[in-house]
């Protein structure tokens, strides 16, 4: 409860009325004459990550495609970079089913093992099955338009392709060994196939040794089911004597039992992206492939299941013991 108190002034007749002080002065408050000025914040910017959309224009039409840039990638870094090329099931128009089969299956499932920006083109429906011409020209432009968006160290790109795209690896790698770093060609083919002559002459007296002839300095690493029913297994198998025979560094895995889809098992292998990254134009030391895989020599003698299964076992027990 709040206390009043009241006075009474009485008035003396004849006295002085006593005298009342001046008003109490209360000091101006001070005026801000200025502002304080906050710093403006600094915008940060936050690179994409993920499966990004894209596109190309290439002779007047336009392609879509994907690009996978990593997590952690930092522009303030040099980044690997995979073209990758996808097989007949994957052709579209939408620029997206080519990342669900091969490596961008490989992506998703492990993510930690390829910390690399990797590149999707994708063939549209009405073009030839075929990365050749302007759909290899497309993919190539991919490429470039990639290294001009991020930060891409380019004595490490790589190209690798699955069926009819391990048929473009073969092909742009023959075409552009200066560009490429290595090849991961897998269930590839060089010879004549769904009414394509192969992009080796017909004049040619060897097909094999003429692509041997131009990736040779590149470090190669081929993939094939020894069942495949689309795409001979030969094909591989020559391939890899004709680089063999001109001293390339070259690696072959012949999965055993494996039939056309032999990509699941090459790209879920963990030692193929720790030997690919290691792989550097200026450098020249490399990585050699290890893996629960028969690596086939040029020597090799198709043998029945049994010695086949004992000299897979015994390549995955070197492979540990090393």
């Amino acid at each position: 409860m709040r206390a009043f108190l009241t006075a009474t002034l009485i008035l003396v007749p004849g006295s002085a009325l006593a005298q009342v002080p001046d008003a109490i002065q209360v000091p101006e408050i001070a005026q801000v004459s200025e502002i304080a000025q906050v710093p403006e914040t600094e915008t940060i910017q936050v690179p994409e990550t993920g499966f990004l959309n894209r596109q190309i224009t290439v002779d007047g039409t336009d392609y879509d495609y994907q690009v996978y840039i990593p997590q952690d990638y930092q522009p303030t870094e040099e980044w690997p970079v995979i073209l990758f090329l996808h097989g007949t099931d994957e052709v579209g128009d939408a620029g997206l089913r080519q990342t669900q089969a091969g490596l961008g299956s490989a992506i998703r499932n492990n993510p930690e093992r390829w910390p690399t920006i990797a590149i999707f083109p994708q063939l549209p429906v009405e073009a030839d099955l075929i990365w050749r011409d302007v759909t290899g020209q497309m993919a190539m432009d991919a490429l470039d338009a990639t290294m001009e968006e991020f930060n891409v160290d380019d004595s490490r790109i790589y190209l690798t392709g699955i069926s009819l795209g391990g048929e473009g690896t073969w092909y742009l790698g023959h075409k552009h060994p200066e560009r490429f770093a290595a090849l991961v060609p897998i269930a590839g083919y060089v010879e004549a196939m769904d009414g394509f002559d192969s992009f080796i002459p017909a004049s040619s007296p060897n097909i094999y040794e003429d692509v041997a002839e131009q990736v040779q300095t590149l470090p190669v690493w081929i993939f094939h089911g020894d069942k495949d029913k689309v795409v001979r297994v030969e094909e591989s198998r020559l391939m890899y004597d004709a680089l063999s025979s001109v001293n390339a560094d070259v690696h072959y895995s012949e999965l055993i039992g494996v039939e056309h889809n032999s990509w699941d098992m090459a790209y879920a292998d963990a030692e193929l992206p720790k030997w690919l990254l290691a792989q550097d134009r200026d450098q020249t030391a490399k990585a050699s492939p290890r893996g629960p895989m028969m690596i086939r020599n040029s020597s090799f003698d198709p043998s029945p299941p049994l010695l086949r299964a004992l000299s897979l076992f015994w390549n995955r027990m070197a492979s540990i013991l090393q």
